[in-house]
């Protein structure tokens, strides 16, 4: 990594490719990272953690080099459930219905898309989420 927050080029070809099939997603760098938003609204957040600065994930889960880590938004009612679990899920400290995941070689993309899917139609407008495909 050359800078904090870049993000492995693998990880966000995957990201990518999920968040463009999003009705009127855009990516834009971040604070630290890469966000998908739509809109005002951001979708995903993805960035390589710096150990100088104080983020807010589970740093016990971690072992090695610096995580890539993803925020996004969650239904309220799955908050609890998916982040109860642990490993690589965690509840974000900022935001009623923010989580995270940890990405990395454990990493179950296509699960990824359903987060990120579900993460777009709690942030988009209504016609927008609408036009979303159902999950087969």
């Amino acid at each position: 990594m050359s800078a904090p927050g870049d993000v492995r080029p693998d990880v966000l070809h995957r990201l990518r490719a999920i968040c463009q099939g999003l009705p009127q997603t855009y990516e834009e760098p971040a604070w630290i990272g890469v966000r998908w938003r739509i809109r005002q609204r951001t979708v995903a957040h993805v960035y390589t953690a710096d150990p100088d600065r104080q983020l807010d994930y589970p740093r016990h889960l971690v072992v090695g080099d610096q995580p890539t880590l993803m925020t996004f938004r969650v239904p309220a009612d799955d908050l609890l459930g998916l982040t109860s679990s642990g490993f690589p899920f965690f509840r974000a400290g900022w935001g009623h219905n923010v989580a995270g995941v940890i990405l990395g070689d454990h990493t179950d993309w296509t699960e990824i898309a359903e987060l990120l899917t579900d993460s777009y139609c709690e942030m988009a407008p209504k016609f927008l989420a609408a036009q979303v495909p159902a999950p087969r």
